[in-house]
């Protein structure tokens, strides 16, 4: 979600069963039950088929999050190799380090508006995003953007664990070199290490808490060990910054920065498109708005930039080092001739990178798993991760259409129709207001959805079939595509607006 979407899902689960037992359909009245403004749920809807432990809201004594708790969240979240991989693409598409920190750093603020905005509701009812989502696209409908988001989540898996069986294979090949002669070792070394996450999965929560417990910090440990390394080699700070822009031989790489900006800033929103939309599901647990905004805005735009730097940093040396840009810091550190700092450095790569991505919508927590596991093999990760192209302009880029669009429904839905306010316990109402007349499906968000995205379908079809990502000859549409998120929000937000103008009851 920046980076991946199953994690952050499985962080949400993750908070709900660390914390007490979310009350047994305890709900309450739509009127604010403290000074926070605050609604719980008091009375038992236990017996609703909408309703199970996992998706019961919050209660008031729930709500403990501070500033530092959601701060030190976004910290673990934004402290993955995909982060990396974000920052040194830009270098390899052409960008210079500071041009491509500037265009992280701006996407990771524009972001943060929509996920403060879809926060609210999360932190006001204690609600989580698929309970959310019923209000806009009713009971049953619902499904549509918990099925979208996981099929994100599913590829995000894929990804990590493409990357954790790249560093896998890499160490095997330290500790011993004749691996490589071993027809099909890199898909051996994937599916090892597809394997592995499962086993943990097996084990539940307690198996991922002490992952992520020294996962993040070995990460950092390993950011900056590359880092170090950078100013080694290319004889310190001047080096490291004239490498961004250079081919072999020393010539300059002729790409225009704006050509790279507006796709590249696309693509920084959508590696957190996701989140912003089921932020509540940690939101919920906030002790106030000014701390959830607060939380926010102190841990996402400052990780981000940071553990961004050290991906531009570091690949903008390898351009001096190998005459072009080693944007997978698995293949960088497989090309190090010393067996011992390959070994050190896929130890450290392999857990951070991915060892749990769940599904967010689960009928128990291993099968859930299990599914997202399999479904991250058939969406075929490599195909992504064959060039900095590819997961830039085809991944980022292509699904953030898809969140750009639902997040323009839900913001409308909540800030604009109904200005805050929710019927809480209709929300678990099979026939209540939000079934939408008994069918359970608000065909004006599924228009909505539907119109938003049809206008960057041709780009990103031209996207996906060009090698690299990146279409040579833009056309109308092709050029339409790369501000994919913005026109799918916008357009979202404007239609659902006037489809439902006069049709919304008001909790």
């Amino acid at each position: 979600m920046g980076g991946d979407a199953g994690r952050r899902c499985r962080l949400a689960t993750e908070a709900a069963n660390g914390s007490p037992r979310l009350g047994a359909g305890m709900v309450t009245s739509a009127s604010p039950a403290d000074a926070r403004g605050f609604v719980e749920l008091r009375e038992d809807l236990s017996h609703s088929a909408l309703w199970n432990p996992d998706l019961a809201p919050t209660t008031l004594a729930q709500r403990s999050w501070s500033v530092y708790n959601i701060a030190a969240l976004w910290i673990g979240m934004s402290v993955v190799i995909s982060t990396y991989l974000l920052a040194a693409g830009f270098i390899e598409q052409g960008m210079s380090w500071w041009q491509a920190l500037l265009t992280i750093l701006l996407g990771n603020l524009i972001v943060l508006v929509p996920m403060v905005l879809n926060a609210h509701p999360g932190t006001k009812y204690g609600v989580s995003f698929p309970v959310l989502c019923r209000a806009s696209f009713g009971t049953r409908g619902a499904h549509i953007p918990g099925l979208l988001r996981a099929v994100v989540a599913c590829g995000w898996f894929g990804i990590q664990t493409w990357i954790g069986g790249g560093a896998l294979d890499a160490l095997l090949h330290a500790v011993w070199p004749a691996w490589d002669s071993l027809a099909g070792h890199i898909w051996i070394s994937f599916f090892v290490f597809w394997g592995m996450q499962v086993a943990i999965l097996w084990r539940g929560m307690q198996g991922i808490k002490l992952l992520e417990a020294w996962g993040a910090p070995l990460l950092l440990a390993g950011g900056a060990l590359l880092l170090v390394w950078a100013f080694r080699v290319v004889g310190g700070w001047s080096g490291v910054v004239s490498g961004a822009g250079r081919l072999a031989g020393g010539d300059t790489r002729h790409v225009s920065f704006w050509t790279v900006f507006w796709p590249g800033l696309t693509a920084n929103v959508g590696y957190w498109a996701t989140l912003s939309l089921n932020i509540p599901d940690f939101t919920r647990f906030a002790r106030s708005q000014r701390e959830q905004m607060l939380g926010q805005a102190l841990g996402l735009p400052t990780t981000m930039f940071a553990f961004s730097a050290i991906g531009a940093l570091v690949t903008s040396a390898t351009v001096v080092v190998y005459g072009k840009a080693v944007w997978n810091p698995v293949d960088l550190v497989g090309r190090f001739g010393s067996p011992l700092v390959i070994v050190f450095s896929a130890l450290v790569m392999a857990p951070a990178t991915g060892i749990s991505n769940l599904s967010p919508k689960r009928i128990s927590f291993f099968a859930g798993s299990l599914v997202t596991a399999l479904l991250g093999i058939v969406m075929m990760p490599w195909k992504v991760l064959e060039s900095a192209g590819s997961y830039i302009f085809t991944w980022l880029i292509g699904y953030s259409s898809l969140m750009g669009a639902l997040a323009g429904i839900l913001i409308c839905d909540y800030w604009v129709l109904r200005r805050r306010r929710l019927s809480l316990r209709e929300l678990f109402e099979p026939d209540g207001r939000y079934s939408y007349g008994g069918a359970g499906v608000n065909w004006r968000a599924v228009a909505a959805l539907v119109v938003a995205v049809l206008p960057v379908v041709p780009g990103f079809l031209r996207a996906a079939t060009t090698p690299g990502g990146m279409v040579a000859e833009r056309g109308f549409f092709d050029v339409l595509y790369t501000y994919a998120w913005f026109v799918t929000f916008a357009t979202s937000f404007v239609l659902y607006g006037l489809l439902m103008r006069g049709r919304v009851d008001e909790a």
